[in-house]
């Protein structure tokens, strides 16, 4: 098959961590497979930009995969300029795409609505296939964040594109557990046919996880010392993130000197958090800023707890799909969550603890109970880590992708 991917964000893992649409693309290309991912060439969370002249468009092959960034200007936070920069990347998918070998299948997510409704337009042109991925429930996701209110206008707008999209997707793949659940509560199961509805979570090469947690150590003389008990935290650091939780725990726990919390990752509120470390006193955090995608599993490998912050709300009772899920798995140590959720993968499975949200006290107690655990207990959850994460090998996920882009 002649695949093609729009995905606004998937640029080279190198310039921004997001591995899904890499691993797919080049999982898919060793079963034959032909693929090229669409994505903005403005780097998200960076004043990174692909393209620096008049080109409307730049193919690259990048690490075996092809890629076409099309040119979309940069931006700062979540205002006009971001929304004018999703509809930079949506034209251009429309001016840009005839230029190239017509697809067999286009596999759209998500990442705002405008990336679906033009994968379906554009597969009507092509008579194709065109199978939506859904990562982020919007407009659920802006409501609960606090960006638009339920009853404007505009987001009853949104919500009946996102209904428009899943009764005329050929197929609809959500990364998180609920995606059918959210369907029927939202009353639309009548026209949308469940049975076109799908789950893939997100994943882990496992192949590359463990050579590099061999080959790719990043120094630390922090992250080798073994007299301490080491919390660790991979990420973006915003207000999705709840970041906050963590250095208020940590202050709950600063007699405990043997415990050190280790936070790896940037966001725009960064400043803010390390500020308000300053001023706390709080010396048991470390920010570490944000490292290279490859040196992840040489660093959750030092640690010994994984910690998970988010808030709490509609659209965590649909389930999870972070990347950092499958990492923390796939380093054979514990997490421990405050996101509620419907299937909740962690406790589930034996390989983590969930807390209440929003808990200082909930979370410094869920971190003392790992550094105090039994041996055994502790090497329990470890085990069943590692073999939940088995199923969430990009390999067997890829599998189950390759059918459905296929309409088998």
């Amino acid at each position: 098959m002649n695949i093609w991917f729009f995905n606004h964000y998937a640029v080279p893992t190198s310039l921004y961590p997001l591995a899904r649409p890499y691993h797919f693309a080049n999982h898919l290309q060793k079963k034959g497979h032909k693929v090229t991912i669409f994505a903005a060439s403005s780097v998200h969370l960076s004043d990174k930009n692909l393209i620096t002249d008049k080109s409307p468009m730049k193919a690259k092959k990048v690490d075996g995969i092809r890629y076409v960034f099309l040119k979309a200007r940069n931006y700062e936070g979540n205002g006009l300029g971001r929304v004018l920069n999703f509809f930079d990347y949506t034209i251009r998918l429309f001016t840009q795409t005839g230029k190239f070998n017509p697809p067999d299948v286009i596999m759209a997510t998500s990442v705002h609505p405008l990336t679906c409704v033009a994968g379906i337009l554009l597969a009507r042109k092509y008579r194709c296939r065109c199978v939506v991925e859904i990562a982020d429930l919007w407009p659920l996701t802006l409501v609960e964040y606090g960006a638009m209110k339920e009853g404007q206008l505009v987001t009853r707008a949104l919500y009946a594109l996102e209904h428009w999209i899943y009764r005329k997707a050929d197929a609809v793949i959500f990364t998180m557990f609920g995606g059918k659940e959210y369907i029927q509560d939202m009353g639309w199961e009548k026209d949308v046919d469940l049975d076109k509805i799908y789950y893939i979570n997100n994943g882990v090469d496992l192949g590359i996880y463990r050579r590099q947690e061999r080959e790719e150590i990043l120094e630390d003389p922090d992250l080798d010392r073994k007299d301490t008990f080491k919390v660790m935290y991979t990420g973006s650091m915003g207000i999705a993130n709840s970041v906050r939780d963590i250095l208020d725990a940590a202050m709950l726990l600063r007699e405990h000197k043997e415990i050190q919390f280790f936070l790896y990752g940037a966001g725009y509120q960064e400043e803010e958090l390390k500020q308000y470390r300053e001023e706390h006193q709080i010396d048991n955090v470390h920010f570490k800023g944000r490292v290279n995608k490859k040196y992840i599993p040489g660093i959750l490998a030092r640690g010994d707890l994984n910690i998970l912050t988010a808030p709490s709300d509609r659209v965590s009772e649909y389930g999870m799909s972070m990347n950092k899920m499958f990492d923390y798995m796939a380093s054979g140590k514990p997490t421990l969550s405050n996101v509620r959720t419907r299937n909740d993968l962690f406790v589930d499975n034996g390989c983590g603890m969930t807390i209440e949200a929003g808990s200082p006290e909930a979370m410094a107690e869920g971190v003392l109970e790992f550094y105090q655990m039994d041996r055994e207990k502790y090497e329990t959850y470890c085990e069943n880590a590692k073999k939940t994460v088995r199923e969430y090998d990009f390999g067997y996920l890829t599998d189950r992708l390759e059918q459905i882009l296929a309409g088998k």
